[in-house]
Order: structure tokens, then sequence, then C-alpha cells
């Protein structure tokens, strides 16, 4: 234990702690990234719907005021 140096493994926990901490960054900001994406085609979706379902639904108001 005579070559045990407390400050050489503390300098070693701190650059463990510093790597994994970039990592973590790293990992969260391709998270915001993938849920911004992700809302943004939810975003696309909605007015898809919305248009296809605005369109059939003047197209079905028109067939019911055909006679019949």
């Amino acid at each position: 234990m005579f070559d045990w140096r407390p400050v050489y493994d503390i300098e070693q926990e701190t650059e463990r702690l510093k790597i994994r901490s970039r990592e973590s960054e790293k990992r969260l900001l391709e998270s915001e990234k993938r849920l911004k994406l992700l809302q943004e085609s939810n975003d696309r979706i909605a007015r898809f719907e919305q248009e296809l379902f605005s369109s059939s639904n003047q197209t079905s108001s028109t067939d019911d005021s055909l006679p019949t």
C-alpha cells in the first residue's frame, strides 16, 4: 500500500465522471433531436388528416344534397 496515491485515484475517477457526463449530454441532445423530429412528423400527419377529413366531409355533404 506504499504506492497508493489518493490524488491519482481521485483524478482517475474525475476523468471517468467527465467522460460519462459528456456521453450523457450527447445522448440527451440526440434524444431531444429525435423528439423534435417525432413532433414534426406528428404535426405533418395531423395536418394531412385534417385536410383529408375536411375534404371527405365536403364530398359527403355534396353527396347528401344530390336527389335520389
